[in-house]
């Protein structure tokens, strides 16, 4: 992948997805969109990112891959090219094509031609050529010399050479890669999500981060229930899903002594849901620690027996926040595809077992009650024992990457 953009640097056209709908906020959301850019491209020799009407332009010195992955990371974008920047003169446009479909062909069947077109957006209205005489013009200056490689097909083209003229520069691009599309993470606010090592929270946190929210993580482990292993799958799940946000916070609460107090005082078909009860009251407290202003879980309608309406809706009670479940009407398979595609299946698949599994009743309530809830929990120290799970909280930060502002 080679590009020129500023002298023999790297250039990325990195347009915007859904920013175009916000209207007058929209500065607010792109100067966003380019701290999360700068944050997530940290390191890379060269950095620059501008703003412009539609799209960031960033430069690298020589790294345009590395930068490319990278950016498919970050939410708000809905394409990136890496792209020749040239003065908006035909000539020089003509030119930089033909090095960039050089570059294509080196990809491309040599056996038969290839459906191929040009692609033109004049966003620069003063330019004298329309879009379509460019197009015409540059194709004829390409096949000039490849017409046995090409075959004009403007409908379902293989290969497409793109080319924006807009007031600034004429780009010329022949790859354009899909984006993660979604808000730039920290937009919405911030939420806290409680983690397990399973398939399911991950995703949520995953999409949640999608619609602009930046998440903090809460996990919870039992010892000496469970052991140091059941911690590092949390680790790694939380190192995975920090590529997708600037910065990153993970607690881990200690939970064998809330477990063992319900255990002794709740009939055994009340314990998971008690367990979530109380992992409702220390995430509202670790909200409150990060200015989050809601609690994000992985839970989904049906698919377990704590997850009928009527447990969730007990559950849900003991919170003081918003709870948000992105995955409420998903089915298995859809969450696993999103979790293999986010690359946190294979770490989730692992056999660790998390803290619920610990005094799992054999018969669990199916369609629990509120008032039973706090009646058990009448005879409980529950807010000693959130405390106590607050105060014990290990705390670790992940990537600590922070773009400057613009």
């Amino acid at each position: 992948m080679t590009t020129q953009g500023s002298g023999k640097r790297a250039l990325i056209l990195a347009r915007y997805g859904e920013i175009w709908l916000k209207g007058k906020n929209r500065r607010e959301f792109e100067r966003a969109l380019a701290r999360n850019t700068r944050a997530a491209l940290r390191g890379l020799p060269g950095l620059e990112v501008h703003r412009e009407h539609g799209q960031l332009r960033i430069y690298v010195d020589r790294r345009a891959a590395e930068a490319v992955r990278k950016l498919r990371d970050v939410f708000g974008f809905a394409s990136l090219s890496p792209a020749r920047g040239v003065e908006r003169d035909l000539a020089e446009i003509q030119a930089a094509a033909m090095e960039a479909t050089e570059e294509m062909l080196a990809g491309l069947p040599s056996d038969r031609k290839v459906p191929w077109r040009v692609q033109v957006k004049r966003s620069d209205k003063e330019f004298p050529l329309t879009s379509r005489e460019i197009e015409i013009a540059v194709a004829d200056f390409v096949l000039e010399k490849h017409m046995e490689r090409f075959s004009i097909d403007l409908s379902k083209p293989e290969a497409v050479l793109g080319i924006n003229v807009r007031p600034e520069r004429a780009y010329v691009f022949s790859e354009k890669h899909a984006g993660a599309g979604g808000l730039p993470v920290g937009t919405l606010g911030r939420a806290v999500c409680l983690l397990s090592g399973g398939i399911d929270s991950p995703v949520a946190a995953w999409m949640g981060m999608k619609r602009g929210l930046e998440v903090a993580f809460l996990s919870f482990h039992s010892a000496p229930f469970l052991g140091e292993p059941s911690k590092r799958k949390i680790v790694r799940l939380v190192e995975e899903l920090s590529r997708f946000q600037p910065r990153t916070r993970s607690y881990v609460a200690p939970f064998a002594k809330t477990q063992i107090a319900i255990r002794d005082a709740a009939p055994d078909g009340y314990r998971t849901i008690l367990y979530r009860r109380m992992m409702q009251r220390i995430a509202t407290k670790v909200a409150e620690m990060e200015g989050a202003g809601c609690v994000l879980t992985g839970e989904c309608l049906g698919q377990v027996a704590s997850q009928t309406l009527e447990n969730l809706t007990c559950i849900e009670a003991a919170s003081e926040i918003p709870v948000l479940r992105p995955l409420i009407a998903f089915d298995k398979g859809e969450v696993v595809g999103i979790a293999r595609r986010i690359g946190t299946l294979a770490v989730s698949e692992e056999p660790e077992p998390d803290c619920c599994t610990v005094f799992q009743p054999a018969r669990p309530v199916i369609r629990g009650r509120v008032k039973e809830c706090e009646a058990i929990e009448a005879g409980l120290d529950w807010e000693g024992l959130v405390d106590e799970a607050v105060a014990g909280m290990e705390v670790r930060d992940f990537g600590g990457r922070k773009g400057r502002g613009d």
